[in-house]
């Protein structure tokens, strides 16, 4: 009996595993342009579009004659679509002066940032108010406290900055434990080199499309298009392949399987401010042109935009919440206390480094 639960068991985590890569989450709020509404009270999950494992044919436990391969090309975009479309193209592809860049994490923040705009302007002259999210590694909330007389642009600010700590919480907590999946751990992807470049860029499109004049969509897929054209995009999905041939058992390895965290190789934990892109070092130009993306932090008049809201999370167990903060009474966090993790991180990300370079030599030894 106990061996035919292990096997059920077993198959759902295939299947789930499977459908979180392959598959477009049964999220989507608009499909058609008339449907281009934001839902203020109906709050967007956490990842709309699954997409992607850096790299490529990847295979995953258990699932043998399975590989990820998720390389797109620049043909391959179509329409930007709100909340989601089975039409849209997700993926990763190469820039020459952005690295890899991840789509459907672009495409959410894009998403994200004119949610939250949309109900930054809601409550925007009404005090305090208090939007729960959803659950990640403890309990998620945020507390706006916009002022009437913040111009739209601040608004627009506000939103990107709101977006980015809650993309990077993700990262973050995924490294601490956290899985959309119960029992599958996504700590192999948390922090690699494409995904918060990935999502600062879209942010940065996001907040660019809401000072557009034209229909959302229309917007977003316009100015995607010629954000990637301005990060010198390849033009084939060949490139994207040769791209991640050059740095393959350097960056990641195709030889382990996900989801061992061993599979990427390098991360950038170092995002508190800013994101670098990580540029192919064979396929670089003459010269270093790549595009550095800055988080918005100020308001057009220079004041932080932190004082206009609060993001908590209520930590559950899978935090060291005494090792890491001595002295706290609680296990209640906010935005601010995101640098003290990150350093945590990078401290264990140099632990991890030496003990894969180690399992390496010891591997080429024998």
């Amino acid at each position: 009996m106990k061996f035919i639960i292990y096997k059920i068991a077993l198959h759902s985590i295939k299947l789930f595993i499977l459908c979180s890569f392959f598959v477009t989450p049964i999220t989507t709020f608009a499909q058609d342009e008339q449907d281009d509404i934001v839902k203020i009270g109906k709050t967007p999950p956490r990842i709309i579009r699954a997409c992607c494992a850096f790299g490529y044919d990847l295979k995953i436990w258990g699932v043998p004659f399975v590989s990820i391969d998720q390389v797109i090309s620049i043909d391959d975009l179509n329409e930007h679509h709100y909340m989601g479309n089975k039409k849209e193209g997700t993926g990763t592809i190469y820039t020459n002066k952005g690295g890899f860049i991840d789509i459907g994490h672009l495409r959410d923040q894009i998403d994200w940032t004119r949610y939250l705009y949309t109900t930054i302007l809601n409550s925007r002259g009404k005090g305090e108010v208090v939007l729960p999210l959803r659950n990640e590694a403890g309990r998620k909330t945020l507390y706006l406290n916009v002022p009437e007389q913040l111009s739209d642009s601040d608004c627009i600010l506000l939103a990107g900055k709101i977006t980015y700590d809650l993309s990077l919480w993700h990262e973050i907590s995924t490294w601490f434990g956290a899985s959309t999946i119960p029992f599958i751990p996504e700590k192999f992807s948390s922090f690699s080199v494409e995904d918060v470049y990935s999502n600062l860029l879209g942010i940065h499109i996001g907040m660019k499309t809401l000072h557009s004049e034209l229909p959302f969509n229309k917007a977003a897929t316009m100015i995607i298009e010629s954000t990637l054209d301005s990060l010198d995009v390849v033009k084939t999905a060949k490139e994207t392949y040769d791209a991640y041939d050059a740095i393959n058992n350097k960056w990641y390895t195709n030889k382990k399987r996900i989801p061992s965290k061993n599979i990427t190789l390098k991360r950038d934990p170092d995002v508190l401010n800013s994101s670098r892109p990580w540029i192919v070092p064979n396929l670089k130009k003459d010269k270093d042109d790549s595009f550095i993306l800055n988080v918005p932090l100020l308001t057009t008049n220079s004041e932080l935009l932190t004082n206009f809201y609060q993001f908590t999370i209520d930590l559950n167990y899978r935090f060291p919440v005494e090792e890491i903060f001595p002295g706290r009474e609680s296990n209640l966090i906010n935005q601010d206390d995101f640098s003290i993790l990150l350093d945590r991180i990078t401290d264990e990300l140099q632990i991890l480094e030496q003990n894969i370079l180690a399992e390496k030599k010891l591997s080429a030894h024998k």
